[in-house]
């Protein structure tokens, strides 16, 4: 394992590759470990430092990779332990960082802990597991619902007790309570330190334990719509089933293995205030957590200022900042789609960079993709397939579009996703990468002027600025940035000169300006003072 500076995460920029769908190196149709190797001089050349990659464990693909049927090992379908060890010091090489998603909420119903608690009620494995006996009337034990759909519980007629499922019913959920768990998973991070990996994205970070007494969440006022899983399940107050007192510190053993090897914990804390979130990035858990929010905000200033003026007062610097995600819409989709679209969301990634903490790009972002177009009929989201074509996640998780010519390079098969019809060959990165004015070129730069900046910006202190009311400005030692949120041309009073660094309007950076900064119509500026 090779020494690396610590804290070596602050100032950095993090990328999510959703793994299926990112580069497909052996031309199967899935994306894979080989094809992310092939692809790693884009992310050096783009300017990203954290490179995150979705399950690519053994699984039989319920939730594709999110059903782990064994945490140590690598799924042949994505090139196996090989293909991981190259993309590893591959990055390394160049200058960037790898880490995995770690799914410790559940397990696949495949893996043989679970097999073992099914066949045994009386084995040590059982427990690994959370289980109930029957409601009095033979139902499920309380109104938990799955994100999936339908009931979290699931019956095993052999023992007459029911198995707990935030999500699919082949992904029993383990029980944290258990300290035979909570070992067998510092041994599954301290086994990938050694093999040299950096850290974890750690997948439902909030939801590890639930109440002891198991009660039932308080039904909604307005009954809940069956037919959209997602909204049904976010219909509900969840008050015994997310988010239990304990959960944050469940941390502190997985961080101390983690501080060890310099390596980097980043927890899917999808909670919705600053201040819930910051309960897991304390002294001594998490070293960050995402800041979800910021990635279900429409392009209106108010909420966009209410959200990020929580989350910077909250994370101090301990907040990540997603601008899409392979669970929700992309980000030029929520802003209005279109060439609207495409810049609003060139200027929200601008203003996260200029936040303290770390701004994540999701594949396809820095191209300035909308969702995917797919048919309900070729879905491939369990959320759809399992729910009479209910709202799924397909569109945010269709294949890169490379290069021009059969399926825009990301595969020499038939993708296991289509990539959706209104893919075009000026979507691809072959050709944006020959256009100054394209969003990829465009993020190219803002990145590199953030690494300029990155002394200044890897501080955890911030001041907003005044600024009319459909702006949002804020300042970071000498560094200024400013995003006009769909308002006309408006000013912002900088107090001194200084020079403009970043426009995502176009590249006329290196112009001073006076104490008076111009922020066009959906764009963000950023300046340097003196």
């Amino acid at each position: 394992m090779a020494d690396h500076p610590n804290d070596w995460w602050r100032g950095a920029v993090g990328y999510q590759i959703y793994l299926r769908s990112f580069a497909d190196g052996d031309g199967d149709g899935v994306g894979d470990l080989i094809g992310v190797a092939g692809r790693l001089d884009h992310l050096a050349n783009l300017g990203v430092d954290i490179v995150w990659i979705t399950p690519c464990y053994p699984s039989p693909g319920a939730d594709h990779g999110y059903d782990v049927s064994d945490y140590l090992e690598v799924d042949d379908l994505f090139g196996g332990r090989p293909a991981l060890d190259a993309v590893v010091d591959g990055a390394h090489a160049r200058g960037m960082r790898v880490i995995l998603d770690l799914v410790p909420n559940h397990s696949s119903d495949q893996h043989p802990w679970f097999h073992q608690a099914l066949a045994d009620p009386s084995s040590p494995a059982r427990d690994f597991y959370v289980w109930r006996d029957p409601a009095p009337d033979g139902g499920p034990p309380n109104n938990w619902r799955s994100h999936f759909g339908g009931p979290a519980w699931t019956l095993d007629p052999a023992s007459g007790q029911y198995w707990l499922h935030l999500f699919l019913p082949e992904q029993p959920d383990l029980n944290w309570r258990n300290p035979a768990v909570r070992e067998a998973f510092a041994d599954i991070l301290r086994t990938w330190f050694e093999r040299g990996l950096d850290g974890f994205r750690i997948d439902v970070a909030h939801a590890l334990v639930v109440d002891e007494a198991f009660r039932s969440n308080p039904e909604p006022d307005v009954p809940v719509d069956e037919a959209n899983p997602r909204a049904a399940f976010d219909s509900i107050q969840h008050l015994h089933d997310l988010d239990q007192p304990e959960a944050p510190s469940l941390y502190a053993p997985l961080r101390a293995i983690a501080d060890e090897f310099d390596a980097f914990l980043v927890g899917e804390v999808y909670l919705f205030t600053g201040e819930g979130v910051a309960r897991y990035v304390e002294d001594g858990l998490l070293h960050h957590a995402f800041f979800f929010p910021a990635l279900h905000t429409a392009w209106d200033p108010e909420a966009i200022g209410r959200v990020l003026h929580d989350g910077v007062a909250h994370g101090r610097g301990r907040f990540s900042w997603p601008l899409s995600s392979h669970d929700d819409d992309r980000a030029a989709t929520r802003f209005g789609g279109g060439a609207d679209g495409t810049e609003r969301a060139l200027a929200y990634f601008a203003f996260l960079s200029a936040l303290p903490g770390i701004p994540f790009l999701y594949q396809g972002d820095e191209l300035g993709l909308e969702n995917g177009q797919v048919p309900a009929t070729a879905s491939a989201d369990p959320i759809t397939v399992r729910n009479d074509g209910a709202p799924g996640r397909d569109g945010s998780r269709t294949p890169i579009p490379w290069e021009p010519g059969h399926e825009f390079g990301f595969t020499t098969g038939t993708p296991w996703l289509g990539l959706g019809p209104n893919r075009s060959d000026t979507d691809t990165a072959a050709t944006q990468a020959r256009d100054d004015r394209s969003p990829l070129e465009r993020t190219r730069r803002l990145l590199a002027t953030r690494r300029e900046l990155r002394d200044v910006l890897a501080s955890d202190d911030a001041t907003w600025l005044a600024a009319p009311p459909h702006v949002l400005a804020i300042r970071r030692g000498d560094v200024v940035a400013a995003m006009n949120i769909g308002g006309p041309p408006a000013t912002v009073d900088l107090g001194q000169p200084g020079t403009v660094v970043h426009t995502t309007d176009a590249d006329d950076a290196g112009h001073t300006v006076g104490t008076t900064l111009h922020v066009p119509t959906d764009r963000t500026v950023l300046v340097r003072l003196g």
